[in-house]
């Protein structure tokens, strides 16, 4: 099966996250300023929580895009480590008809709070999702 891992981030966060997954299906993470969606396999989505939603940019290129009947599954980092920017990625892509086929988050660094996070566990966790999406 063929992956893609796409991801917004503004601190960073999710980045690290990307890459971690990315590591794991052997592909490269792609900046969603970049990427352009690959024709069939997996799509994995992420973005860091803003104001409880995803990056705006993550959210125009789920609008901008064609998820009906594709594979997607998401991932996320917050301060809070709710997955409220997963759930709002989701709501979108059902929107769209696309197929979840799974989700992640964890918590991010924000400002003070969180500090070494994501850490060496929520990379060892994000690997065991992407594993998953393997099967």
């Amino acid at each position: 099966m063929k992956f893609q891992v796409i991801y917004f981030t503004q601190t960073g966060n999710t980045k690290k996250v990307a890459e971690a997954i990315a590591s794991e299906l052997g592909v490269k993470a792609e900046d969603v300023n970049t990427a352009k969606l690959n024709p069939d396999g997996l799509i994995l989505l992420g973005s860091g929580k803003y104001g409880n939603q995803p990056g705006k940019i993550m959210m125009e290129f789920i609008e901008n895009n064609i998820f009906k009947s594709r594979n997607v599954a998401l991932f996320g980092t917050s301060g809070s480590g709710k997955g409220l920017e997963v759930q709002e990625m989701e709501k979108a892509l059902n929107a769209k008809e696309a197929s979840i086929k799974g989700k992640f988050f964890c918590r991010g660094k924000f400002m003070l709070f969180n500090r070494g996070r994501p850490n060496e566990q929520d990379f060892t966790e994000a690997k065991k999702f992407a594993k998953q999406m393997m099967k």
